[in-house]
């Protein structure tokens, strides 16, 4: 069983910044190099959920939404098994519960909540204006 465990949500006014963090713990995987990809998601009620930023570990590519590009930063500590998501410039539109996801297999890594199968419980961002 895999377990992501993460912190950093809190609240901040507009054009403030935060960084989230997820660590994986747990679980087992068909080889050692089965964990090195990441992604956010986040969903605001009575809306689907929203692909944000997504991390490939080798050589390090990345994937963002156009909503947040040039504002987020997605980054990893392979060694923790460790996500981070820098967020600067933050708007009250990015006010949400972010989550953390892990996909069993990196190939499925990507934009779509699908390819991922271990979720942490959620982290509430709120921007005032």
């Amino acid at each position: 069983q895999v377990q992501l465990v993460e912190s950093g949500g809190g609240l901040v006014q507009a054009g403030g910044s935060l960084r989230l963090s997820c660590a994986a713990f747990g679980g087992t995987f068909s080889s050692a190099f089965d964990r090195y990809a990441m992604g956010w998601f986040r969903q605001a009620p009575g809306k689907e959920r929203e692909f944000v930023a997504a991390i490939h570990w080798y050589p390090g590519n990345t994937l963002y939404t156009d909503s947040v590009k040039g504002r987020f930063t997605i980054s990893r500590d392979n060694a923790k098994n460790t996500v981070y998501l820098q967020m600067n410039s933050l708007k009250p539109e990015d006010t949400t519960i972010y989550s953390c996801a892990e996909p069993r297999f990196v190939y499925r890594w990507g934009t779509k909540a699908s390819n991922y199968d271990y979720w942490s419980q959620g982290s509430r961002v709120t921007v005032s204006s």
